[in-house]
């Protein structure tokens, strides 16, 4: 059974249309199967982390939890559903890989506990318990940018397996102590990232639909509503090149590092520190290095549909205002409950597993955009 379903994700067939269209097609979907796990890791007490101005670390350990999963399904050949959440992440894993990403999640909890004083949650729900209390997990693959690939999730499993996990109070196993971290591939050398232009500013939303029979037409429509607004996603994006910079400093390298391997390394902190000195003269003088930029800017993740939209988009503030009144009109009338938070910048983590074309930069928004959202929009459902 594992072995029949191993390859459920991978073998999806990858739809090359408008994300709204393929929402708007509940065929497209294909139940996630029983034997699989939703894996969810979040850093507790991540608003004070962020009001200390600690976002790189909370980044960076989000960020780190999807790269060590998807190393060890690399090395199984096969692809695995993920959602980068700020402060968190959500992916979904079949049986035969699910017992090795949770133990090296376990060993990254660890690690984020020793050299950042920060508590990182890890927990799973195996699907078919997902099922057995009436929800619903369907997975569709659509291809928003050239060889960029991402998942759609429709129904609430993913969302009742947040708060099944968030809900335990049990502490979690003790990390394997002969279990090895990779976190091969885990970058974050860039600066904060203004938007495009000056006039402009970056805008977190979470969007959660309330009429579940209706998710997938309601979720289509709110595609629409900010493609209107804003533009299809290469228009509204918070990352372009000129408004790239890398930061070469000992700290930023230092943070890579400790997240990285888990322990101080001076080899390594020099010899990142003076790559990323050098990067400057790579991305400006080479063709590699211009590739990597343009494909960069293409696979940067700035929408996550998991049951919700999680989204981050750059524009002007009467665009915002403009998205504002129209998701008013969504909630008033009972449909949806939004989250927003307004930024000055995008601030990025990167998985690197090439310079041509296998690579992932998470965005979130400058102080942790994505968790003030959640923020807002917890307050709003506390108070319906």
């Amino acid at each position: 059974m594992a072995q029949d379903t191993l390859r459920y994700f991978t073998d999806l067939p990858v739809h090359r249309r408008p994300v709204s269209d393929v929402l708007a097609d509940p065929a497209l979907f294909a139940d996630v199967p029983d034997d699989w796990q939703v894996i969810l890791s979040d850093v507790r007490g991540s608003t004070q982390a962020l009001n200390d101005g600690r976002h790189q670390v909370v980044n960076l350990v989000a960020t780190g939890s999807i790269i060590a999963a998807l190393n060890i399904a690399h090395r199984a050949g096969v692809a695995l559903p993920f959602f980068f959440g700020g402060d968190g992440a959500t992916l979904a894993a079949p049986a035969a890989l699910a017992g090795p990403i949770e133990q090296a999640l376990l060993v990254h909890r660890e690690n984020t506990r020793a050299n950042f004083d920060l508590d990182l949650r890890v927990g799973s729900v195996p699907v078919a318990q997902l099922r057995a209390r009436g929800q619903t997990l369907k997975l569709a693959r659509v291809e928003i940018a050239p060889g960029f690939v991402i998942p759609v999730a429709l129904g609430e499993g993913l969302l009742e397996a947040e708060r099944i996990v968030k809900g335990e109070s049990a502490p979690p196993p003790a990390a394997p102590a002969d279990v090895p971290l990779d976190m091969e591939g885990m970058e974050c050398r860039w600066d904060s990232i203004r938007p495009p232009a000056d006039t402009q500013e970056v805008v977190c939303l979470l969007v959660i639909v309330r009429d579940h029979a209706r998710q997938a037409a309601l979720l289509a429509d709110v595609l629409r509503q900010i493609d209107t607004i804003y533009g299809p996603l290469a228009k509204r994006t918070p990352i372009t090149r000129p408004r790239m910079k890398l930061k070469p400093t000992f700290a930023k390298v230092g943070v890579e590092m400790r997240a990285k391997l888990g322990h101080f390394d001076f080899a390594y902190l020099v010899g990142k520190w003076f790559y990323t000195v050098i990067g400057k003269l790579y991305f400006a003088f080479t063709s590699a290095g211009d590739h990597y930029l343009d494909r960069l800017v293409q696979l940067s993740d700035t929408l996550m549909i998991d049951g919700r939209i999680n989204t981050i988009i750059s524009g002007t503030a009467a665009q915002r205002e403009a998205l504002i009144a129209a998701l008013g009109r969504f909630e008033k009338n009972g449909e949806i409950v939004f989250g927003m938070q307004i930024c000055a910048a995008s601030v990025m983590s990167c998985y690197v597993r090439d310079r041509r074309d296998q690579h992932i930069h998470f965005v979130d928004g400058l102080g942790g955009g994505y968790t003030q959202a959640a923020t807002m929009l917890k307050r709003k459902m506390a108070g319906a």
